[in-house]
């Protein structure tokens, strides 16, 4: 390992720029001429759109034009596709209802875009757009999902009625799960929610259309994680763009966590107004405004069962869940349920027979899509409750029920009973890890003190498995995926032997600027700050899928490496014509290209500078220059794993929880850099532990969102977690060149069920042995409250 290469624990380079406040966001772009769009939104949750009336907005000071749905309509705009189609159990397509850009017809949630206002200022746009006469009849609203499932009552879409379902999807083998639970000795039961979530990234989204008369040619500025998808989507299936006069470019992002994944209708709206204008248009997204108009998470009601033997090795696994959809389908909202859930419903178990069944439902709520972890960590919350939950009725610890039922290490390659292989993994190294930097042996002397200061203290174990880096495009198209999910990258060396790399993976908060650039220095070499990292941007970078799922490093990084070798092999070419050597004898280490067994070598600068000076240079062998592209389209997913255990303290007369300790044993494969994978690491465990206690989007009977802004919703402050105490074991993938599998999402995933097994133990006493997310002090104390009187009392 090298001070800057692979494996060391650098600083992040890019972080200079944004703690000195000189990063460049999309809303730092103000371009000449520019006009500004506010839009106007549906103020409820269900109604028809009788009649709209601009005329007093359009003649309002400053105003530059008005928009409803027929003005895009009347220009042959399409609606936002859906970019994955899931098939029912009787092997019907979903259904798949218009998702218009400005509401047509029917206004389908509180956000629901119906009026764009462009103006000179905002404050303009904002004054006219409140002249708008938009004449509503209010209709009844459907929140619950199993009231949407009855049918006789609201329809969302009148082409989904009578009961709002999407689809009716299934997984795994129902006999062989049946026949498993005839002959079980204990079968574990489970009634959960995964509660909805609101993204709150820092930085709210943005988007700015401009249009170039003089070549035809479009821009979008915009916050993305992946803008090459949005290209695709919007120039081919909303605007008929074509590709080469479509230019999308997402400078620094402020973080993501999947909701800047999707095509937004005002990504569209900017781009197609710019034209119609003829003048840039930028709309910014207001705090209030993102709670109702970007795509939410989770929102899982599940009913999941566990059979056990005699001896606790669990024999078969059944789930029964419904996922909201909210009123539309966000970009791959089909597939978090389905592929991206189901299939991790073995967990780190060698459960024999395992069925999921998920019915998708439309509701008139905020569309749902993917939030940091996509379906991994609701899978992992039914798995790891119901495992936790069987320890208890079984007179088991947590750690020695989840060590009979592990998948062995000489059991690799693991076919699981829903549809994934795993690669690799070593399970109960990670919990040894994890109990031995936990004290877990000290577990009971710690409750008897906290009792004794009248606290209740609990242990709360989750060992959790993710897939990363969703592959192959073949696997995945054959799964409904309308895209293609390799990734892309281009090596440009410069004559003095600096290096640009050119990436489809997008960073916004991963590091890539210096992991990337790792890597890099540590293939050809080099150092570091001879390596620059470009992204983002369309007419720069060739093609690529963008950052999610944690696909990054496994992903885009083996794109990055694949290019490379085709650098290194093309200067072996050079080097062995600079000094008359056979290029088989040709050997490149440390930067420099060696003839075998002797000290004649030439520098990696000196290669490139001949290749773009080629007065000495193989020219009838190859073409001057040094620049190669690869794609890679993965075999297989990565299956990052890990233990995490938490103790919580919980105060019986008020409810409130505090988190004791949290430790974070992680396998990762190999790490490319220490310091950045701890602080994933970190913030993944916080927002799961914000999901775990704080975090939860509820709406109201009529459709309202009541928690709609920080007065309502909780968001984890420093003071709610610990001090994390994290480490890795390493088991390295086997089918990407890094041996590297994914860190992003990890806390995520695991977090939220190790903080409620947690506080469920520390409520043993009071009979309590599930409690719903968030537990907040209320839901807690009223759950002491109603156990038995006399356990209450103490």
């Amino acid at each position: 390992m090298s001070e800057q290469g692979i494996g060391a624990a650098i600083e992040r380079r890019e972080d200079e720029r944004f703690l000195k406040g000189i990063g460049t966001y999309t809303d730092d772009i103000n371009l000449e001429g520019q006009t500004y769009c506010y839009i106007l939104r549906s103020p409820v949750a269900h109604a028809r759109i009788k009649r709209i009336d601009t005329a007093a907005a359009a003649a309002a000071p400053g105003v530059v034009a008005v928009f409803t749905s027929d003005d895009l309509t009347n220009d042959g705009v399409g609606g936002l596709p859906c970019g994955w189609q899931v098939t029912s159990k009787d092997g019907e397509p979903m259904k798949e209802p218009a998702h218009p850009i400005l509401a047509a017809g029917k206004v389908r949630h509180v956000g629901d875009p119906v009026v764009a206002v462009i103006a000179e200022s905002l404050r303009q746009a904002k004054d006219a757009a409140e002249l708008i006469d938009l004449d509503l009849e209010e209709l009844p609203a459907v929140v619950d999902m199993k009231a949407a499932l009855a049918g006789g009552g609201p329809a969302v879409h009148e082409d989904v009625a009578p009961n709002n379902l999407c689809y009716d999807w299934e997984l795994g083998d129902a006999a062989a799960v049946e026949a498993a639970f005839q002959n079980a000795a204990h079968v574990t039961k489970i009634d959960l929610v995964n509660n909805r979530l609101v993204p709150n990234a820092i930085e709210p989204r943005v988007a700015i259309g401009d249009y170039d008369a003089a070549s035809g040619a479009h821009t979008l500025y915009t916050t993305s994680q992946n803008p090459h998808v949005i290209r695709l989507l919007m120039g081919a299936f909303v605007l008929n763009i074509p590709e080469h006069k479509l230019r999308v470019y997402a400078p620094d992002v402020g973080g993501g966590f999947g909701s800047k994944i999707f095509h937004y209708a005002e990504e569209a709206l900017v781009t197609w107004a710019a034209k119609k204008i003829g003048r840039p248009v930028k709309w910014v997204a207001e705090r209030s405004e993102s709670f109702i108009s970007d795509a939410h998470g989770r929102d899982h009601v599940t009913h999941a069962e566990m059979a056990f033997d005699a001896n606790g090795k669990a024999l078969g696994m059944k789930v029964e869940t419904l996922a909201n959809m909210g009123a539309y389908l966000s970009t791959f909202a089909p597939c978090v349920p389905t592929w991206l859930h189901g299939t991790l419903m073995a967990g780190q178990y060698a459960t024999p027979a395992i069925h999921v069944n998920v019915k998708a439902v439309f509701t008139n709520t905020v569309p749902v899509d993917a939030y940091r972890g996509a379906g991994r960590p609701e899978a992992t919350f039914v798995v790891e409750r119901l495992m936790s939950k069987a320890a208890r009725e079984l007179g088991l610890d947590q750690t020695e029920i989840r060590r009979r039922n592990f998948i062995q290490p000489d059991q690799f390659p693991y076919d699981t009973p829903v549809a994934v292989q795993y690669d690799t993994g070593n399970y109960e190294a990670s919990m040894a890890k994890a109990i031995e930097l936990a004290d877990y042996a000290n577990v009971a002397a710690r409750k008897a003190d906290a009792k004794a200061r009248g606290k209740l203290r609990g242990v709360g174990v989750a060992s959790y498995i993710e897939a990363c880096g969703i592959a192959p495009s073949s696997l995945v198209g054959a799964l409904g995926a309308r895209a293609g999910l390799y990734e892309a990258a281009t090596i440009r060396v410069n004559p003095t032997g600096s290096v640009s790399v050119l990436t489809g993976s997008h960073s916004h908060g991963q590091g890539h600027e210096t992991t990337f650039a790792q890597v890099v220095a540590d293939k050809l070499g080099i150092d570091i700050d001879q390596v620059e990292i470009v992204h983002g941007d369309t007419d720069r970078v060739p093609f690529g899928m963008g950052t999610y799922g944690s696909r990054s490093i496994a992903v885009g990084g083996t794109a990055i490496v694949n290019a490379l070798d085709k650098i290194i092999a093309k200067g072996k070419k050079i080097a062995a014509h600079l000094l008359e050597a056979a290029e088989d004898d040709i050997v490149f280490e440390n930067g420099a290209y060696t003839v075998k067994g002797t000290d004649r070598s030439k520098a990696f600068g000196e290669v490139a500078l001949v290749a773009y000076v080629p007065h000495q240079y193989p020219l009838e062998e190859l073409e001057p220059g040094l620049e190669e592209t690869a794609f890679y389209d993965p075999k297989n997913f990565t299956f990052p794993a890990g233990t995490y255990i938490c103790e919580v303290e919980v105060d019986p007369r008020t409810g409130e929880v505090e988190i004791a300790s949290f430790v974070a044993a992680d396998d990762f494969g190999n790490v490319i850099n220490p310091m950045i994978v701890e602080g994933q690491v970190h913030g993944g465990l916080v927002q799961g532990i914000g999901q775990a206690l704080l975090e939860h989007a509820i709406y109201d009977e009529n459709g309202q969102l009541v928690t709609g802004s920080y007065m309502d919703y909780a968001m984890p402050r420093a003071e709610d977690v610990p001090s994390f105490k994290v480490t890795t074991t390493s088991t390295p993938c086997t089918h990407n060149p890094l041996g590297v599998k994914g860190c992003g999402e990890a806390g995520a995933i695991g977090a939220p069920a190790a903080v409620i097994n947690a506080i469920c133990d520390a409520l043993a006493e009071y009979g309590v042995d599930h409690i719903d997310m968030p537990a907040t002090p209320e839901k807690v104390w009223r759950a002491i409250q109603a156990a038995t009187p006399a356990a209450a009392a103490e």
